[in-house]
């Protein structure tokens, strides 16, 4: 068992999540204080010693702002650091910049490189996230990275919520077919795949359906819904090959540009996201959105870490 104590670090925006964990470990948000001034620039500080304790600081980043969200952990790491806690924790389920993971074209950037770079010269002695877009990712640091999954939490959902003896997973990519098959075999389905073909970044030209989803209740499963333009056309072509219905679900929910318009323009019964990202603004002008809450992974995580034991067990489990 450790014998320093857990404190719990968070921005002062998107703090949701942060106030979740918080609740389920039973212990309070460590109190700090983030200013900005009229130039544009953030100062922090935290109002309570740390020295020699075990932080994590849990972060929310999603669309819009994220250049903001990153350097406001990288300065909240940067603190903890020179406040001489024993290690610092960064818990950021939607890693920024994890699509950009290799050079696609020359003179292109490695930002998820660059990112874990940030991350570590600042001070931080582990990472945890999920479903990272690229696993590969985890290679870029020089400190542990523990990839969660959510796939334990969405089996958990569609037994609860969706007749799912009736159902067939889906992949829209050929990317996501391992992970689609995955849950397939995890709840004994039968698993269908979507090949697309893209004009340009962000728009899907063509869609082909590979595999039988005749009367069958189409589950799409992606790790991320950005527009959801993809998920709109899949629904189409789904209900154009005989599906019942067609519910989506998806493990981060940045739900930028015309993302609201599109689900609710959609054929899409429901778009079910984890909250790794925060979208509860968003789903006032949307009935279709539903929200898993991974905190219970989260905070267990923590106390696994905290105490030493093993943190694959929540590879394949989800705590209630």
């Amino acid at each position: 068992m450790a014998t320093n104590s857990i404190k719990l670090l968070a921005p002062d925006v998107h703090r949701g999540l942060a106030e979740l964990v918080a609740k389920r470990l039973g212990l309070p948000l460590t109190e700090s204080y983030l200013k900005r001034d009229p130039t544009g620039e953030v100062s922090f500080s935290i109002g309570e010693s740390v020295r020699d304790q075990d932080i994590f600081i849990i972060t929310q980043i999603g669309s819009g702002i994220v250049n903001d969200r990153v350097l406001e952990l990288l300065i909240m790491i940067n603190a903890s650091k020179t406040a001489s806690a024993r290690r610092i924790t960064a818990i950021i389920p939607n890693f920024p910049y994890a699509r950009q993971d290799r050079k696609d074209k020359s003179r292109a950037p490695i930002t998820a490189k660059l990112m874990a770079d940030m991350l570590t010269t600042a001070g931080c002695d582990h990472v945890i996230t999920m479903d990272l877009h690229a696993s590969q990712i985890q290679g870029f640091f020089d400190v542990p990275v523990d990839n969660l999954y959510a796939e334990p939490s969405v089996v958990r959902y569609i037994k609860e919520n969706v007749p799912y003896q009736d159902s067939i997973i889906i992949s829209p990519d050929a990317g996501g077919a391992k992970r689609a098959a995955a849950l397939a075999d995890r709840l004994d389905l039968n698993f269908a795949l979507i090949h697309k073909e893209r004009a340009k970044a962000n728009e899907v030209s063509r869609m082909v359906l590979v595999g039988d989803v005749t009367d069958k209740i189409c589950i799409i499963v992606d790790d991320m819904a950005d527009t959801c333009g993809t998920l709109a056309k899949a629904a189409e072509i789904l209900l154009e090959n005989k599906a019942k219905s067609v519910i989506a679900i998806v493990t981060h929910g940045v739900l930028s540009g015309n993302a609201i318009k599109n689900i609710n323009g959609s054929k899409l019964d429901r778009v079910v996201c984890t909250n790794t990202v925060p979208f509860e603004d968003k789903m006032k002008d949307c009935p279709k959105l539903a929200v898993i809450d991974i905190s219970s992974v989260l905070a267990e995580s923590i106390r696994r870490l905290h105490n030493g034991e093993s943190i694959s067990y929540l590879f394949k489990h989800s705590p209630l």
